[in-house]
């Protein structure tokens, strides 16, 4: 029992045994923890924050892209080189030939 009163009559005992430390520690647990805008939920919006900014700078290139290839498809001979080469166009009274080399086609 002596050890017990030792321990009750410790100045630092006394100090984090007050009603008002105790209810700030537990304040301070909860928002850390269990509220609403805990850290863990900060760190996650703040990941995908990052994620967000990442995605909008590829966005950003792509659209700086896509500028430069409309400004190139202004001028008509290059829309028209663009057509029949990926869409395989041809303009009237014209044979298209598509030739596929042997190492480029895949064996069956």
């Amino acid at each position: 029992m002596k050890t017990l009163k030792n321990i009750w009559k410790n100045p630092w005992f006394r100090r984090l045994t007050n009603i008002y430390i105790l209810v700030s520690g537990f304040f301070i647990f909860w928002m850390l923890f269990f509220d609403t805008n805990s850290l863990r939920i900060y760190w996650s919006l703040n990941q995908k924050v990052k994620e967000l900014e990442k995605q909008k700078q590829t966005l950003i290139q792509e659209i700086k892209a896509d500028k430069a290839f409309i400004l190139k498809m202004k001028d008509t001979s290059a829309m028209e080189r663009y057509g029949r080469e990926q869409y395989f166009l041809k303009k009237n009274n014209e044979d298209i030939y598509i030739i596929e080399f042997e190492d480029s086609l895949t064996e069956e």
